[in-house]
C-alpha cells in the first residue's frame, strides 16, 4: 500500500501550481513587503489580474462601486484575502488540462465551490469575521480525490461503490483497501505546495475536528460544510431527514442547525455563476 505522501509525490507534475501563486505568497510571506508589491506581482499576469477583479465584482464579495483596479482590488480585501482569492484562481487553474475517464470533473467542482460557498456561509452565520477565508477551505476539502483518480482510480472508484453498498463512510472504506484516505491525501497535496498551515490541517481533521488542536474551528467548518453537501447529494430516498454533524464541529463553531436550510438555498442560488468563476474550465479560458 502507498502511503498519501507517495500518492501524492507519484503525480507531482499533474498538480503544480503556476508561478504566480508562488510569486504572490512570497510576497503576503514576507513582513517587510506592501500593497504596492502585491499589486504589481499580481499585474505580471493579466490573467490572474482580469480573474480576481472579476470575481472581486461578484456578489461573492457584494461591494457596493466597481473595482476597476488590481491595486484597489489589493487595498479593500487584504494580502491574506488576495492569497486566498489567488490560491482559489490558481488551483483551478492547475487542473484545467487534467483527463480523468472515470470521474466526472465538473460533478467534482461543482460540488466543491458548493461546499465552498457552504462553508463561508456557515462562518459568517456563526458570526465569525472574515468569513471568506474559509471559501478556500472547503473548495479544498475533497481535493484528495483528485489525485486517487489520478494515481488508482479503479481503487478509488472501487471503494466508493463498496462505501455505498454497505452504508459505511467513505474515508473509512478507502483506509481498509488502500491505506489512507482522501483527507490525509489531500492535506499532503496542500502540504506540498506550501499551503498555510490552517488550510492543511483543516482538510487533515475535517472528519474529526476535535482533533484538529489549534485549528479545530477550521477543520469544524470544514466539516459542517462538507456534511452539508455530502447530505445533499444523497438520493432523496436514502438520504436521512437531518445532517449528522459532530458535536465538536458544532460546539467550535456555535452554529445553530436549523439554519442550514436557508443557508444552503443561499448557496445554491449562487452556485451556477460561481461555479464559472471557478472550475477549471473557467481558468483554461
Amino acid at each position: 500500500m502507498a502511503s498519501a505522501q507517495e500518492l501524492v509525490q507519484s503525480c507531482s507534475n499533474v498538480f503544480t501550481l503556476p508561478e504566480i501563486y508562488f510569486r504572490v505568497r512570497d510576497v503576503v510571506d514576507n513582513p517587510d513587503s506592501t500593497m504596492d508589491d502585491l499589486a504589481r506581482v499580481l499585474k505580471m499576469d493579466p490573467g490572474i489580474s482580469a480573474r480576481m477583479l472579476k470575481i472581486v465584482n461578484s456578489p461573492l464579495y457584494g461591494f457596493p462601486k466597481q473595482v476597476d483596479t488590481v491595486t484597489r482590488a489589493v487595498n479593500l480585501l487584504g494580502m491574506q484575502a488576495v492569497r486566498d482569492l489567488v490560491t482559489a484562481t490558481t488551483v483551478g487553474r492547475s487542473f484545467s488540462g487534467m483527463t480523468v475517464q472515470i470521474m466526472d470533473l465538473s460533478a467534482y467542482w461543482r460540488k466543491s465551490v458548493l461546499c465552498a460557498l457552504m462553508a463561508g456561509k456557515i462562518a459568517k452565520a456563526c458570526g465569525i469575521e472574515d468569513s471568506e477565508r474559509f471559501f478556500i477551505e472547503g473548495l479544498l476539502r475533497d481535493i484528495g480525490h483528485l489525485v486517487l483518480y489520478q494515481t488508482i482510480p479503479e481503487r478509488a472508484q472501487s471503494a466508493l461503490i463498496e462505501a455505498g453498498n454497505l452504508g459505511e463512510p467513505l474515508a473509512e472504506v478507502e483506509q481498509s483497501n488502500f491505506g489512507c484516505d482522501f483527507t490525509e491525501v489531500g492535506a499532503e497535496l496542500i502540504h506540498s505546495w506550501g499551503m498555510p498551515i490552517q488550510i492543511e490541517q483543516a482538510i487533515r481533521h475535517q472528519l474529526a475536528p476535535e482533533e484538529a488542536g489549534d485549528y479545530a474551528l477550521h477543520a469544524s467548518m470544514v466539516h459542517l460544510a462538507g456534511a452539508v453537501v455530502d447530505h445533499e447529494e444523497l438520493h432523496p430516498a436514502q438520504a436521512p431527514q437531518d445532517v449528522s454533524f459532530r458535536a465538536a464541529a458544532l460546539q467550535a463553531t456555535n452554529f445553530k442547525a436549523e439554519e442550514r436550510p436557508a443557508l444552503l438555498k443561499e448557496a445554491t442560488e449562487q452556485l451556477q455563476e460561481t461555479v464559472k468563476l471557478f472550475s477549471p474550465v473557467a481558468m483554461a479560458a
